[in-house]
């Protein structure tokens, strides 16, 4: 039997993860913690549905099949017959040790994996929130959800070789992504390689070496990246940026990993990039 999924959270990353669940013909309960949130949350997997139908990635039918096996809720509780939980909220290590505490009193089986969309903070510490620390496990997805193919798995010490094995085929045979292993370290492959890269850029924009479309031309025209490092970070958010340079410095104290000073100012100005309309680049029009 295929496994019955629950998404903690619905914004950016916890919609994708919906949607992806939902389009592989997976039952998903999506629970936010506010109405508001939930409906913004759903308006985004709706939005994204009927663009993937329309740019013929899926059909009518399969778009309308989605939409039926979504279910919205504000009550954490409707995760109780779950198989499989993924939370995917603010990259908080405060907050999301508090989702782990109530997932392990609600999700009643014992064979169910509670997995963590983490991009930075180490898994042993939300596992350890719980009494069924050989259940949990990262897997981090990348956004855009829908569109990157890639899950990073992320097993901590404690972690079962069975809650492993059950994750890789969710994955990668149900989801159809393509893995990596990543051992219990603070931002896994992925962020321990790409925060230090955006935090050089945001430092060199900061001591004004260079504006910020030069920096960004020089890596997408001289190096062939997709993106600029900051058109990147607005992408990302500088928030969330900001978020895993901290847990990379916490776990590592290298200054490489720490967040330059104009990163916190803007943070803290709430220029977060294009969540916020504003951030290196203006969005708002």
């Amino acid at each position: 039997m295929e496994p019955r999924i629950g998404v903690v959270g619905c914004g950016l990353m916890g919609s994708g993860i919906a949607e992806v669940c939902a389009r592989s013909g997976l039952d998903v309960i999506v629970v936010e913690s506010n109405k508001e949130a939930l409906m913004r949350g759903q308006d985004k997997v709706a939005s994204s549905l009927a663009r993937a139908a329309k740019g013929g990635k899926i059909t009518e039918a399969e778009r309308e099949r989605s939409i039926e096996l979504l279910t919205f809720s504000e009550e954490m509780e409707a995760l109780f017959d779950r198989d499989i939980v993924i939370e995917a909220i603010v990259e908080s290590e405060v907050a999301k040790i508090d989702v782990f505490k109530g997932l392990d009193s609600i999700v009643k089986s014992e064979d169910a994996i509670l997995a963590s969309n983490t991009s930075s903070i180490p898994i042993m510490k939300l596992a350890m929130a719980t009494k069924r620390p050989a259940s949990v496990i990262g897997i981090h997805f990348f956004n855009p959800v829908p569109v990157l193919p890639l899950v990073e798995l992320v097993r901590s010490l404690l972690t079962s070789e069975v809650v492993e094995k059950k994750a890789q085929e969710f994955a990668e045979g149900l989801l159809h992504k393509t893995v990596i292993r990543s051992k219990d370290r603070a931002g896994f492959i992925v962020n321990a390689l790409l925060i230090p890269y955006l935090l050089s850029a945001v430092r060199m924009f900061e001591t004004g070496f260079a504006s910020a479309e030069d920096i960004d031309q020089g890596m997408v025209k001289g190096c062939a990246h997709p993106m600029g490092p900051l058109a990147l970070t607005d992408l990302i958010g500088l928030d969330t940026t900001m978020a895993v340079a901290e847990s990379l410095y916490e776990e590592f104290k290298e200054p490489l990993y720490a967040p330059p000073p104009l990163l916190s100012r803007m943070c803290e100005a709430g220029l977060l990039g294009r969540k916020s309309g504003r951030g290196f680049y203006d969005y708002s029009k």
